[in-house]
């Protein structure tokens, strides 16, 4: 063989492996409705910064509290002095100067000299101040640590709620999906009946059998069909791809969403048409509002803790590294610092008092979510029950209208009906079915929203 070849025949055998490789398909995610939920809370990017704001929550509370604990400073300062200060002690008596034997006042005179001048400082100098201080007493403090466990509270319950958010979300699209998807299925099972019929039909009309205006009848109805299931089709792809979105995948993910319908229809009639039991105070909302009058209570605290002193402890070394000939800086000191509020001008009562209205505001916005988040379960819960009446009438009507729809087309076939009768029961089979499915819509929806209501955390 020529080499030549071998090379050229390597070359196209490594181009067939590389184009079988690049169209590989990625193996889709099969995802139940929990599945879906369960991956979008470890997904989710609005559940991610959730997340990181709990995080965020557990450092502000270790600030809180770090506040009180032991704090050690170290502070260095360099400094130079152009002109050092002297001082001098004047003239001073030296007895060495003094004759032996008699001495006259001339002597004594002549034995007083000048003392040498001492440098107060030094040219350069750098110091070191190591400074540990820890707080006694504070009664702001004393709060703030109350405080962290409702800030905690309130970080738990905050993700717990976007938590619960984002399962009513999911849900609400994985229904639309299949929803959109059962209905696709019907309305192309309809255009190939109608497809079927213009096709015999225009074949009655070459041998002479029908009118040219049936035809065209039953062509405006395939036409009408055609462009609704593309718009269906549509929807469909953009709601697969929000669920994507929502789950925090890719768009391009290849995704199956495999629930059924009548399962999830059937999960919901079992627990919400009999009366479920509803206690607001295990509800996330609720929580979240009474952290928040505990928060406002704590604020009472925090203001009125004011009036009281606050004590703190400290010790400092203090270092030089070119000491001077004199130096009166103190080494080691040891202190207590204490500070007492005395008079404010009203200031500290106005505060107060302004904290106390918030506290009363913020129990009664309790006592009104109470009886909100009540109000709010009895009428989704109606509404529930409402659409799930529809949904039967709509189940039956469906019912009805495709039969109508199948026996005029019969009687279409057999000649004894119009093209405008069977056009006219066609729409009337499509209308009961979009309010079928629009039923079948609302009423997950209603489940959706009542699964969110009664989550606890």
């Amino acid at each position: 063989m020529n080499l030549n070849f071998k090379y050229l025949f390597t070359f196209l055998l490594l181009g067939l492996f590389t184009i079988g490789f690049g169209q590989e398909k990625k193996d889709s995610v099969k995802l139940t409705l929990i599945d879906a939920q369960e991956y979008a809370l470890q997904n989710n990017r609005t559940v991610k910064n959730a997340r990181i704001d709990l995080l965020s929550a557990d450092k502000r509370i270790w600030e809180t509290i770090a506040m009180g604990l032991p704090q050690l400073g170290l502070s260095a300062n360099y400094q130079h002095q152009f002109v050092v200060p002297e001082m001098s002690f004047g003239a001073f008596l030296d007895p060495s100067l003094l004759p032996s034997g008699f001495i006259t006042n001339t002597d004594i005179i002549n034995a007083y000299k000048q003392s040498p001048k001492i440098a107060l400082g030094v040219p350069d100098n750098t110091t070191f101040d190591f400074t540990l201080s820890q707080l006694i007493f504070s009664g702001e403090y004393i709060v703030g640590l109350q405080a962290t466990k409702v800030y905690k509270e309130i970080s738990v319950n905050s993700l717990a709620k976007t938590e619960a958010s984002i399962r009513e979300t999911i849900s609400g699209t994985y229904y639309l999906y299949l929803v959109l998807g059962e209905s696709l299925r019907v309305l192309t099972s309809s255009l190939a009946t109608v497809e079927q019929t213009y096709n015999d039909a225009l074949k009655m009309n070459q041998q002479g059998f029908t009118e040219e205006t049936d035809v065209d009848q039953i062509k405006i109805s395939m036409t009408n069909l055609q462009r609704l299931i593309a718009s269906v089709t549509a929807q469909r792809d953009v709601s697969l791809k929000l669920m994507k979105f929502q789950l925090g995948l890719d768009i391009s993910e290849p995704v199956e969403l495999i629930d059924s319908l009548p399962t999830m229809i059937q999960e919901g009639n079992i627990r919400y048409l009999a009366t479920p039991l509803f206690d607001y105070a295990k509800s996330i909302d609720y929580k979240i509002v009474r952290n928040l009058e505990s928060s406002s209570a704590l604020f009472v605290k925090r203001e009125e803790s004011k009036y009281l002193p606050t004590i703190n402890a400290f010790y400092r070394r203090h270092e030089q590294t070119n000491q001077p000939s004199f130096n009166f800086a103190v080494k080691d000191l040891v202190g207590v610092g204490l500070s007492i509020p005395i008079f404010t001008s009203g200031t500290r009562k106005s505060k107060v008092s302004q904290a106390k209205f918030d506290l009363e505001k913020a129990r009664i916005n309790s006592e009104n979510a109470a009886q909100g988040l009540v109000l709010e379960f009895e009428t989704s819960l109606t509404t529930y029950q409402t659409a799930y009446g529809n949904f039967l009438t709509n189940s039956e009507s469906i019912i009805l209208s495709r039969r109508i729809y199948e026996k005029t087309l019969i009687k279409y076939k057999e000649g004894i009906s119009t093209s405008f009768e069977l056009a006219q029961n066609q729409s009337q089979f499509l209308t009961a079915e979009q309010a079928y499915y629009t039923s079948i819509l609302s009423l997950l929806n209603a489940k959706a929203k009542l699964d969110r209501i009664l989550t606890v955390n």
